[in-house]
């Protein structure tokens, strides 16, 4: 007979999720608390931050769904160190209940919050929930956390089972949900925080945008292995920022992808795998905390390359003024939408990396700062794969000619003339190298008002370049 709090962070779902499952088994009355923490808010320059809307649409839409099943969310802001500790006195519950994250910063921030629990004489109990398998639940024969992805995700496919990927029940318990007088929702504006482009994106937030978008997703899925390489085709899933911010669970989405497997859906098992390798950077960020603490690379020989690092062709690739067309428009989307297909993510990170030289951990930072599904396990790992300095890396010597991927995955240049409209007037083979049409003012004229830039190096020379670099500064 004790009241428990159930601590909400990326997990903004009120249905299969492991702390509020058993926190409802267990406790005769049960809070539910999600905090904007300050910790995170003030670290974010631009306060039209597309996350922090997606965010408060959906804890707005998780805070009605409870209050329509005889409860409520509590909404606060500050910092979360502070305020759960100081709201579990408060409402003086036995124990608070959260699902677990892997990133060593949360760790941090989780142990802080249990030992101030503990001096209340209260605990602290964490659940996997943000993935099918966790820490050292995968692991070679000798013990140890795999660094290569085939055989992990051998061993992943070997152990997964219908077990892993059971529903948790919350429905059944939803009556020990606290009766308390409905709070108010924190208007995005008192966090400091405006609104953004986000609703004429059309992207569904939420619970209910999440299931829409797999409703939608499973009728095409059957193409996926395919159409999942090209930018101009309505290919992937669109469900990663839902996974990143828990308004979907990621056992409903991998026992989709597995039923369809094992009825021989190729879509569905290249699905799965991609789910996977989700787990797999997961168990990465948690067993090499240095990677987020210390910034290094995975593989340490390559940790100090010594990269260029030309701030202005930095600048111009994030801007999308790099004179490659499938680059630019790629960084273009980004900065315009949030969000970058992945297989324009392993172009550019291939191009900033490996054609302008340059650390890749600036194009990293950048993500960070952009991408609406920005998760670090998946964008470190992402890009140490590109800049080869990662676990499972492409070979060095392995580097994208970013022409012949705008000419193979966006054929007649549709995705290039939706984010680089001054390039419109080509036709589909020019617009891939439209440096053929230069004019000796070093642009090319696409339209009688608008230029586009010259390239800022030249493909070929920077590749023999990179493979120097690589070679001959190698920290042995």
């Amino acid at each position: 007979m004790s009241d428990a709090l159930v601590w909400l962070r990326r997990d903004l779902r009120d249905d299969d999720h492991a702390a509020l499952y058993h926190a409802l088994k267990r406790h005769t009355q049960v809070y539910v608390a999600f905090v904007f923490d300050t910790d995170i808010l003030d670290g974010l320059k631009d306060k039209q931050d597309r996350r922090i809307e997606f965010i408060w649409e959906s804890v707005r839409e998780l805070k009605q769904s409870l209050q329509s099943q005889g409860g409520d969310l509590m909404v606060l802001h500050g910092q979360a160190q502070q305020e759960i500790p100081a709201l579990a006195q408060k409402l003086n519950v036995t124990a608070v209940y959260v699902n677990k994250d892997y990133e060593p910063v949360a760790i941090a921030r989780d142990e802080a919050v249990g030992n101030a629990l503990v001096a209340m004489g209260k605990t602290l109990q964490l659940f996997k929930d943000q993935v099918i398998f966790e820490q050292d639940e995968i692991v070679t024969q000798t013990g140890k956390p795999y660094s290569v992805f085939t055989p992990y995700k051998n061993a992943h496919l070997a152990k997964l089972n219908a077990f892993y990927l059971e529903a948790y029940p919350v429905k059944k318990y939803l009556r020990a949900l606290a009766k308390i007088n409905p709070e108010p929702m924190l208007e995005l504006e008192m966090l400091g925080f405006y609104r953004t482009n986000l609703h004429a994106l059309r992207l569904p937030t939420g619970m209910a945008g999440a299931q829409k978008l797999l409703t939608d997703f499973l009728d095409r899925i059957d193409d996926y292995q395919e159409a999942r390489n090209y930018p101009a085709v309505k290919g992937v899933s669109y469900l990663s920022v839902h996974l990143r911010f828990g308004t979907i669970s990621i056992r409903q989405l991998a026992h989709a992808a597995w039923q369809l497997a094992l009825a021989g859906n190729a879509g569905a098992a290249t699905w799965l795998s991609e789910l996977i390798w989700r787990d797999f950077y997961f168990q990465v960020c948690y067993h090499r905390p240095d990677l987020q603490l210390e910034r290094q690379a995975y593989r340490l020989e390559y940790n100090a390359l010594p990269f260029s690092n030309d701030t202005g062709w930095f600048e111009a690739w994030c801007e999308g003024r790099t004179g490659f067309p499938i680059v630019d428009a790629a960084m273009r989307q980004l900065n315009q939408t949030g969000y970058m297909h992945n297989r324009l993510r392993m172009v550019v990170a291939s191009f900033l990396t490996k054609d302008l030289l340059i650390d890749w951990r600036w194009g990293e930072q950048y993500f960070a700062e952009k991408l609406l599904d920005f998760d670090f396990a998946a964008n470190n790992g992402g890009w140490q794969w590109a800049a080869s300095t990662g676990c499972d890396a492409q070979p060095y010597f392995r580097i994208f000619n970013p022409q012949s991927q705008s000419e193979k995955f966006d054929p007649q240049g549709k995705f290039i003339r939706k984010y680089v409209p001054e390039l419109a007037a080509l036709d589909a083979k020019r617009i891939h190298a439209p440096w053929a049409v230069a004019s000796k003012r070093n642009s090319v004229v696409a339209s009688p008002a608008l230029a586009y830039p010259v390239p800022l190096v030249e493909h070929a020379i920077q590749r023999e370049q990179a493979l120097v670099l690589y070679k001959n500064n190698v920290k042995q």
